[in-house]
């Protein structure tokens, strides 16, 4: 049997470390249960959970229009229809820098009362084309849900769904920068 040098053998182990690490902290995720008492605006919810904690939760893969941009204040209400007073789950591993929750929100669908919370919210938001799938953050989403999202979009831009109505809509993160060089 042939023997492995240890520069091999530290390799491997490395990278079995780097393989380790990196999908235990992609698939270990905190779960959220509450109710959505404030929506912020199109990508920013206040969940109230048991202990009546409040929560801010930013939608992880989306980024919606800004107050005073285009299609913010529509951004806002389609984020309100859906989830404003009813029970969500919110699926996370991360805080902000402002230290909001970044997570997957799900809510029950609208027209089945009796099935569980499976509907995402912020996947739905892009689709209603309320929203851009949020490419710089995309490593943190499972490939499905990177799958999902930019499908979502490519389509949601096809059909000239909502801020997609522009010929040019401006990125939130360049109205923000913009907003920010003021």
């Amino acid at each position: 049997m042939p023997m492995i040098s240890p520069r091999s053998f530290f390799l491997c182990f490395y990278v079995f470390l780097f393989l380790l690490f990196n999908s235990s902290s992609y698939s270990e995720s905190t779960i959220l249960d509450g109710t959505v008492v404030k929506v912020a605006d199109g990508d920013t919810i206040t969940v109230l959970d048991s202990n009546k904690d409040q929560h801010r939760v930013r939608l992880a893969g989306i980024d919606a229009p800004e107050k005073g941009q285009p299609f913010g204040n529509a951004s806002r209400k389609r984020m309100n229809e859906m989830v404003a007073r009813k029970e969500v789950r919110v699926e996370f591993n991360k805080h902000d820098r402002y230290g909001r929750i970044v997570g997957k929100v799900l809510v029950r669908p609208p027209d089945c009362p009796t099935c569980g919370m499976t509907l995402d919210v912020g996947l739905a938001q892009i689709t209603a084309g309320m929203a851009w799938w949020y490419r710089k953050y995309a490593n943190e989403q499972s490939s499905e849900d990177q799958e999902q999202y930019e499908f979502a979009e490519q389509e949601s831009r096809a059909k000239r769904a909502g801020l997609w109505q522009d010929k040019n809509p401006q990125p939130p993160w360049e109205f923000r920068a913009i907003q920010r060089g003021r």
